[in-house]
């Protein structure tokens, strides 16, 4: 039976999550809906990477197998029958084995703050207006590439048999109103980009030194991270696949 990828972009505010849940509306929920109200017939969806409620995506990927063929034209009804803030960029067909979660080599994160207060940035960045040791932000970022496990920078009640993480890069975008944490990894745990990004702020702007963030990886406990920044600014950027299986580039944050 043909597999085919389908790859979204959603504004996460309104939602409990990417994954279908019990009595939330979720990314999965209105796509499954969508698929089903146009084909008449139901679809199972897997999912890509499990963004949190609250969390948008620029780009994000689910595959299911259709026994029929599914051509690109498709897109524009099923983008008529989703809500304002998901879209189908594309869908195409792949081998019957290729998995859109098992086949990502890496994720890439973003968490985007606002320096000022900017109504148009509203619901999409952070508003921090506190000073910060710029340079001690860029120390941490450097230091999280040293690490592998992240124990303590993921929320409790995950289902996970492994806390370990591969950094392939850790960064500060820092622009006149706009400063951004890049990071992309392997994998991520619950809760580990708004973990990484409110332990730095909170450090940086207690002008604490990096030694107070390698120490509180090495307790290997949740609960002396900082998890409290909100979703709205947190992206999904880019999910990268083996095997060349997707080459599409996901368009800038704003």
């Amino acid at each position: 039976m043909p597999r085919y990828f389908i790859e979204v972009a959603y504004m996460g505010t309104r939602y409990s999550g990417f994954q279908v849940q019990l009595n939330a509306n979720t990314i999965q929920a209105e796509v499954t809906r969508a698929l089903k109200i146009f084909f008449n017939t139901e679809f199972e969806l897997t999912g890509s990477s499990r963004t949190d409620a609250g969390v948008h995506a620029l780009q994000n990927f689910f595959h299911f197998d259709a026994d029929m063929e599914i051509d690109k034209p498709v897109i524009y009804n099923l983008n008529a029958l989703l809500p304002y803030d998901i879209v189908v960029k594309n869908i195409f067909k792949t081998e019957p084995n290729a998995h859109c979660r098992f086949d990502a080599i890496a994720r890439t994160y973003h968490y985007q703050i606002t320096r000022f207060k900017n109504p148009f940035y509203f619901g999409r960045a952070y508003y921090y207006p506190f000073a910060v040791n710029i340079d001690l932000l860029n120390e941490m970022a450097e230091v999280i590439t040293q690490f592998s496990n992240f124990t303590s920078f993921s929320k409790k009640k995950t289902q996970v048999k492994s806390f370990n993480c591969n950094i392939q890069y850790s960064q500060w975008i820092f622009e006149t109103n706009l400063w951004r944490y890049e990071i992309k990894a392997d994998r991520f745990l619950r809760g580990m980009v708004k973990g990484l990004t409110g332990t730095m702020l909170r450090l940086a702007k207690n002008n604490k030194s990096s030694f107070e963030l390698i120490k509180i990886f090495e307790k290997n406990n949740h609960a002396v991270a900082d998890f409290s920044v909100p979703s709205d600014g947190l992206f999904l950027t880019a999910v990268d696949f083996k095997d060349d299986i997707i080459n599409s580039e996901p368009p800038s944050l704003l």
